[in-house]
């Protein structure tokens, strides 16, 4: 019986590893055509505001559709390679990368509805989360390394008591 055991536990074993190779070659072979996928954009027509094929119709208030497709892929390639890190980064503090995610997000947007004060705005937007994320980041840092210096919070929590000028406190975060 444990002969059996052993081999579903390593045919298991097996397979899982063939759907994480399969996986990280997905993601491979998605972050190598990235440059091929930036460059589409050239693809498209340069000298009108219409595009009409077999398939669809695009019109748009941008000077032409080839401003169009080049705003759009400046925005969405850096977006999907932000993704995949974000995905498959394994680091505590990967959820810092949500900040850039939410400006590309918020910029991609304001260009598929052809809104043309796409960086002005998205910061007031992304601000709320910057002040949940950044603030969250770095209470997680504080208890990892407490935890790793085999410390408690105590000793955490007097240093935040204590009064300390801005550029001290500045030092602070990069010791």
């Amino acid at each position: 019986m444990d002969k059996a055991n052993s081999k579903s536990i390593d045919l298991t074993h097996q397979d899982k590893d063939k759907n994480s190779l399969i996986q990280g070659g997905i993601v491979v072979l998605i972050i190598a055509i990235t440059p091929f996928l930036y460059y589409l954009y050239k693809d498209f027509p340069s000298d009108s505001q219409v595009w009409n094929n077999f398939l669809f119709n695009i019109e748009t208030a941008y000077p032409s559709i080839y401003h169009l497709a080049w705003y759009i892929t400046t925005k969405s390639i850096p977006l999907l390679l932000l993704l995949i890190w974000f995905f498959t980064c394994k680091h505590w503090w990967h959820w810092i990368i949500l900040v850039p995610i939410a400006m590309y997000s918020f910029q991609l947007w304001g260009i598929i509805n052809e809104s043309f004060k796409m960086d002005e705005v998205e910061l007031i937007y992304i601000l709320p989360l910057m002040m949940i994320l950044i603030p969250s980041v770095y209470v997680i840092r504080a208890k990892l390394f407490a935890k790793i210096r085999d410390n408690d919070l105590t000793n955490f929590e007097e240093e935040l008591s204590q009064k300390r000028s801005i550029w001290h406190q500045i030092k602070d975060l990069f010791r």
